[in-house]
C-alpha cells in the first residue's frame, strides 16, 4: 500500500459480494450470508466498498429513512484495521445520511466490540440503550449497545 495509491469509496455491486464475505468471515464470528449482502443491494440500501486499487479492504450498508439512517454493518479487514479506514467509512456513512437529510444515524454494536463502540463514541454517538441478547454469541447471546448519532 503506497501513499499515491488512493483509497476510493465506490458503491457496492453484486461482484464484490465474494470477496466482502471472506473479510465478513475473517473478522466476524457470526458472519452475514452473501445473501444478506446481495439482498441489501437489491432493497437499494447505501452499500459501499472501500478499495485501493484492487485490493477490497472493507464495506459498509447503511439503510435510510425519511428522518434517519442506520449502519446495519461495517467491516474492515484485519489486516487494514487500527489505520483510520474505518472512521473514514464511517464519515462517508454519515455524510451522506446529512445529503439525504436525516436528523439522525444509528447503529448497533456488540458490548464486547470496544474499539468499534470507542470509535463511534469518538464520532459524537452516544449510547441512547441496549438490546438484551440481541447479537448470537458463543455461549447464548450478547446485548447490542444501540448507538445513535444527532445531526
Amino acid at each position: 500500500m503506497t501513499a499515491q495509491q488512493t483509497i476510493e469509496i465506490r458503491p457496492m455491486l453484486l461482484a464484490d459480494v465474494d470477496r466482502i464475505i471472506l473479510i465478513e468471515r475473517e473478522i466476524f464470528l457470526f458472519p452475514w450470508s452473501p445473501g444478506n449482502f446481495s439482498d441489501s443491494i437489491k432493497a437499494g440500501y447505501a452499500c459501499h466498498v472501500l478499495q485501493q486499487a484492487d485490493t477490497l479492504m472493507g464495506y459498509g450498508i447503511m439503510m435510510m429513512s425519511p428522518e434517519e439512517g442506520h449502519i446495519l454493518t461495517l467491516g474492515i479487514a484485519a489486516s487494514y484495521q487500527k489505520k483510520g479506514l474505518g472512521k473514514k467509512l464511517l464519515q462517508f456513512l454519515i455524510q451522506s445520511a446529512r445529503e439525504q437529510n436525516a436528523k439522525s444515524v444509528f447503529l448497533d454494536v456488540r458490548e464486547s466490540n470496544h474499539g468499534a463502540a470507542l470509535l463511534y463514541k469518538q464520532m459524537g454517538f452516544q449510547h441512547i440503550a441496549t438490546r438484551k441478547g440481541y447479537y448470537p454469541a458463543m455461549c447464548g447471546r450478547e446485548d447490542a449497545l444501540v448507538m445513535r448519532l444527532m445531526l
